[in-house]
């Protein structure tokens, strides 16, 4: 497979986030197949709440992404793909997991939907999640730190620093862009 399968060797990607995790994993991501990507963070509204649950992270992850396109469209921004990125929580077999929802939207307004990794959260914070509060304010309390979510997040310190929320999104991101990387495949043309 060729390294660089989009036929453009530059891109502008608007990220529906000021966190600069989020802006420097959509680089990351999108360097993998552009040789110049430019990142333009824009705050924009998920429509969820502070914690999504489930189905709920990849409706803020759209809801991003699709404000993001909208945006563009009436500003004239010239960005070729819109990327949102929502952290949430879901129950599967009985126990909480942690994740990042993405969705990648493209400027002919075609999508992409993908996950990180997932990971065990402990009921202990599962318990504050549920009553309302966001996940990095709870790390920031049991690490007695602040803004932990822009720097190692819960990951970090669950893995001992093994994974960075960085990589974490990464993998989500690229998983997002499959449907634009095998459009032939995706568009029913195989």
């Amino acid at each position: 497979m060729s390294a660089e399968p989009f036929k453009k060797s530059a891109v502008t990607v608007l990220v529906g986030s000021a966190n600069p995790v989020k802006i420097e994993s959509v680089r990351a991501s999108f360097a993998l197949y552009y040789k110049n990507v430019r990142v333009l963070p824009v705050s924009v509204e998920s429509g969820v709440g502070i914690q999504p649950v489930g189905a709920e992270t990849f409706i803020g992850a759209e809801n991003r992404a699709d404000a993001l396109f909208r945006k563009n469209r009436s500003k004239k921004l010239g960005a070729d793909f819109f990327a949102g990125i929502e952290g949430g929580i879901i129950n599967l077999h009985g126990r909480w997991l942690s994740f990042g929802g993405v969705c990648i939207r493209d400027s002919a307004g075609r999508k992409g939907f993908g996950s990180s990794a997932m990971f065990e959260l402990p009921g202990s914070v599962v318990k504050e999640l549920l009553a309302g509060t966001e996940l990095g304010d709870v790390m920031d309390k049991i690490q007695n730190g602040h803004n932990t979510k822009q720097k190692h997040g819960a990951v970090g310190f669950f893995t001992k620093g093994r994974i960075d929320r960085k990589k974490f999104y990464e993998s989500g991101i690229i998983a997002a862009l499959i449907p634009f990387l095998n459009r032939e495949l995706f568009d029913g043309r195989a």
